[in-house]
């Protein structure tokens, strides 16, 4: 791979975590802690949104991004031929 075929690699790479993470991060953060109080009125398997989403929305979120990121990072490697056959 070429260092400009490896430069362009990292950079999408790079894109695709800092997207990933912002997501978990609003999720966690934004949704378990700072919009708690308005998420609290809507209720899920009869306990508040907010507290679902501090204690398990959080959680399930990483886990989908995880699978979401493996997905990303095959189709990057197809395209720059570095996948493994």
């Amino acid at each position: 791979m070429s260092d400009k075929d490896l430069s362009l690699y990292w950079k999408k790479n790079l894109q695709y975590l800092f997207i990933l993470l912002s997501v978990w991060f609003a999720v966690s953060y934004g949704c378990g802690i700072l919009f708690a109080e308005a998420l609290n009125s809507i209720k899920l398997g009869g306990f508040p949104l907010g507290f679902w989403f501090a204690q398990q929305g959080a959680i399930y979120t990483f886990v989908i991004l995880i699978f979401v990121y493996v997905r990303l990072m095959n189709n990057l490697d197809k395209e720059f031929d570095v996948d493994e056959k």
